[in-house]
């Protein structure tokens, strides 16, 4: 497990990737959570001019994906997702802001599962609701 706050690192590794093309940005990045971010753009959106499902999977799942990466146990040298579910109950509008909170719900030695929530700055609102179960993975 890593120590503290690392937002910051995550943020730099994701330069690059999905997480850094879609402008995400972390807030916290520790044990057993992270809270993360982005504003939407046109890149976030789907061809029907509302903002696609996909972006919002992006923050929710990379949120709980870096949180479980600084929440492994001793001797574990990774995960991968073996499940995952999103509940999707409103959107958001360009340039409006859409968070983050992601939880850890249960942090064994062979797997992990996570809970998010996407949240319409803006309104307020609960935009989505996400669950996911992480393999915890081991050097052979």
């Amino acid at each position: 497990m890593l120590d503290g706050n690392q937002a910051k690192a995550f943020e730099e590794r994701q330069k690059g990737t999905l997480p850094g093309d879609l402008g995400i940005a972390w807030d916290e990045v520790a044990t057993g959570r992270a809270r993360g971010r982005f504003t939407v753009l046109p890149g976030h959106m789907a061809a029907n001019g509302f903002l696609h499902a996909a972006s919002v999977i992006a923050l929710v799942d990379s949120a709980c994906g870096y949180a479980c990466m600084a929440s492994l146990p001793d001797g574990a040298s990774g995960f991968t997702t073996i499940e995952l579910k999103a509940n999707y109950l409103g959107t958001a509008k360009l340039g409006e802001a859409v968070a983050c909170e992601a939880r850890l719900l249960h942090g064994g030695r062979m797997t992990q599962v996570w809970d998010a929530e996407a949240t319409n700055e803006t309104t307020g609102k609960v935009m989505a609701v996400f669950r996911c179960t992480q393999m915890v993975l081991y050097p052979r």
